[in-house]
């Protein structure tokens, strides 16, 4: 609870820039506004999740890194030190040192990928033009926002959620304040929500680099060139980038997955796009909930792991693991069926929050109970990914995605042609399904070290 009540509180705070983003853009124009929103955060979800290895990886690796450094010295669990092991440090200098690297890729290849991208996505210009000119913007912000990956992941590893909940504060605040101020009271109009996001992306990164070297005072990311040169030698970095590559394959599944719903809803006409942008933001704003206990999985999963010499008995680690797993689980569903409960209860208030069109907030009535069942769905999907990543077992981790993209396809494809839109939800579920029974079945393989 310690780990998993900070990444609550700071995750309370994500959904809630996208549904502010989304009211201020709903109750300042249309539904193609909305759509252009929706369109443009597509577009750098093509591009961010493609690095989501630079949160995960670094998490699953600083912890075990960091457990194996508490058993070598024989520390208690006394919570999060500021004791920080060389390997710890290596890794973090390594995932910097990528994170820099794309974004510099990504700045270079920013207008063929933006021309490319819409030029294949069905929507109207009214929607393009908005997403284009949101992109452009918010684009300058990529070093920050990949840099704040690699510091997020590397504090949960380091047993730390209370800095990243900091951070993700900082950011949030930020965004909603900017986003509304720029949007609202500036000539910038809907395009200000973009603005809002770089400068949040940058206050946030500059608060990270405050508490690294303020709390782990004695670190420093880079000591000298020689160093750096020696911890991104193959021989160093091998592990990661192995890691990272069954990673980036997943966060390509992932695409296939979120940005597929966004394209496919954008063919049946703008006010559908807009009731999914809407529910897409509703569902993650469950899944932040359960997030908190998911990063308490990498956090505790992987210290325990790096605890166990790799030729002691399964059965040792097979102990302790399990009895963190339970506890995540019991706590999980528990929140799942709240939110089951709440979105019975209120979910069609909950969308009339961010839009006040009518023909949207019309269109949207025949996907509640969507709404209502998914906080069950997915509970399993979301939790075992944080356990997974704590074993950092990314063999398992990618072929999850596998089955869970091609469950989607299948879901929407076979349905479509009878029920239109409410393909798009079948293909969801499917998904989430798809994720759960597969990682459920290999768990006792991996936790035995088979």
């Amino acid at each position: 609870m310690r780990l998993a009540i900070p990444s609550i509180l700071a995750n309370i705070t994500i959904p809630l820039v996208g549904l502010v983003d989304t009211a201020i853009v709903g109750h300042l124009s249309d539904a193609a506004a909305i759509g252009g929103i929706a369109i443009g955060t597509m577009l750098f979800d093509l591009l961010y999740w493609n690095f989501g290895f630079l949160r995960i990886g670094t998490s699953g690796l600083t912890a075990q890194a960091y457990g194996k450094g508490q058993s070598d010295k024989g520390q208690s669990d006394q919570g999060p030190s500021t004791n920080v092991p060389d390997e710890c440090r290596k890794i973090l200098t390594q995932s910097v040192s990528v994170a820099l690297i794309a974004a510099v890729v990504i700045w270079a290849i920013q207008w063929v990928f933006v021309t490319a991208v819409l030029a294949i996505v069905p929507c109207s210009d009214e929607v393009a033009a908005v997403a284009r000119e949101y992109f452009y913007v918010r684009i300058w912000a990529a070093p920050a926002t990949l840099c704040l990956f690699t510091f997020k992941g590397w504090f949960i590893g380091m047993q730390d959620t209370k800095s990243p909940m900091a951070v993700d504060i900082l950011v949030n605040v930020v965004n909603m304040a900017a986003s509304y101020a720029l949007a609202v009271y500036t000539p910038l109009g809907v395009v200000g929500v973009a603005w809002g996001t770089l400068i949040a992306q940058y206050s946030g990164l500059l608060l990270a680099l405050t508490i690294l070297f303020t709390r782990y005072f004695h670190i420093s990311v880079l000591r000298n060139w020689e160093e750096w040169r020696a911890s991104m030698r193959w021989s160093s970095i091998r592990r990661m980038m192995s890691l990272n590559g069954n990673l980036f394959i997943r966060s390509l599944c992932f695409m296939v997955v979120y940005v597929g719903y966004t394209m496919l809803a954008s063919t049946y006409g703008d006010a559908e796009l807009a009731v999914s942008s809407i529910m897409m933001k509703l569902f993650m704003f469950f899944s932040f909930f359960v997030d908190g206990f998911a990063y308490a999985g990498e956090a505790l999963v992987g210290k325990e792991w790096g605890k166990v010499p790799s030729d002691q008995v399964p059965s040792t680690k097979e102990k302790e693991v399990n009895e963190v797993v339970h506890s995540l689980f019991y706590w999980a569903l528990g929140v799942g069926v709240f939110f089951t409960i709440l979105y019975a209860v209120w979910g069609q208030g909950a969308i009339a929050l961010l839009t006040s069109d009518e023909v949207v907030l019309s269109a949207s009535t025949k996907y509640i109970g969507w709404l209502i069942a998914m906080p069950i769905i997915s509970t399993l999907a979301f939790m075992w990914d944080g356990v997974y990543v704590g074993a950092t077992a990314g063999v398992q981790i990618r072929n999850s995605m596998i089955w869970a993209a091609v469950g989607f396809v299948l879901g929407y494809a076979i349905s479509y042609r009878f029920v239109g839109a409410q393909a798009l939800y079948i293909g969801y579920f499917a998904h989430l399904i798809a994720r759960a029974v597969y990682l459920t079945a290999e768990w006792g393989k991996v936790k035995g070290g088979k």
